[in-house]
């Protein structure tokens, strides 16, 4: 391949990317890949040259934000009590799954398997990211052993889920996953989110 070649494919690749950064946005995750191709003006070929499955292309859009939250949990690793640091951190992976609108579920749950070329790095990147501040938060007993990052973020994508025709899906995802921290008996004390909940009847605590 010439310098010119080269140079022309870092282009498309990179038209290709801000295009589907905003296809994403507005219309989640199954956004047309065709219509993507138009809005870039190259062919569907073009687009599957660089990205060989949608899966590849999401984790492509999704990139810049989780690098964004892996740098948030090595910021908070080791700083302060590490039940709050965790609970900040899960706050804003709950903030990025509403927000990404279906991009963090596609991401997490690929229905056609793990690609066997790019694999979940998204979801691979945010769990070695996470575990520092998981295994302080269970050495300091403040998380029940045997919990992981994985079973943490499949407990933030299911709210996700849950709340992404809500009003508010914001403010409501933050409300269930709080109750989620909190638990359910009259003896839990509410409290926000990263400001250290009572560990009376709390699932974060043996």
């Amino acid at each position: 391949m010439s310098e010119q070649q080269r140079a022309d494919a870092r282009r498309n690749y990179a038209r290709v990317l801000a295009v589907a950064e905003q296809e994403v946005a507005t219309h989640g995750a199954g956004a047309s890949l065709e219509q993507i191709a138009r809005i870039a003006k190259v062919g569907s070929a073009t687009v599957r040259r660089h990205f060989p499955t949608r899966h590849a292309l999401l984790e492509a859009v999704s990139r810049k934000r989780i690098e964004v939250l892996c740098d948030r949990a090595h910021d908070l690793t080791g700083t302060g009590d590490s039940r709050t640091a965790l609970l900040d951190w899960l706050t804003d992976v709950v903030t990025y799954c509403v927000h990404a609108r279906g991009l963090a579920v596609a991401l997490t749950y690929d229905a056609a398997g793990s690609d066997p070329v790019h694999g979940n790095s998204c979801s691979a990147a945010l769990e070695e990211a996470g575990n520092p501040l998981l295994r302080s938060a269970i050495e300091d007993g403040a998380v029940a052993q045997g919990v992981t990052v994985a079973d943490l973020i499949a407990v933030i994508v299911g709210i996700a889920l849950a709340t992404e025709h809500h009003p508010d899906p914001v403010s409501r995802a933050k409300q269930l996953f709080e109750l989620s921290v909190a638990g359910v008996s009259p003896h839990s004390q509410p409290a926000a989110l990263g400001r250290g909940l009572s560990s009376a009847s709390d699932p974060f605590r043996e």
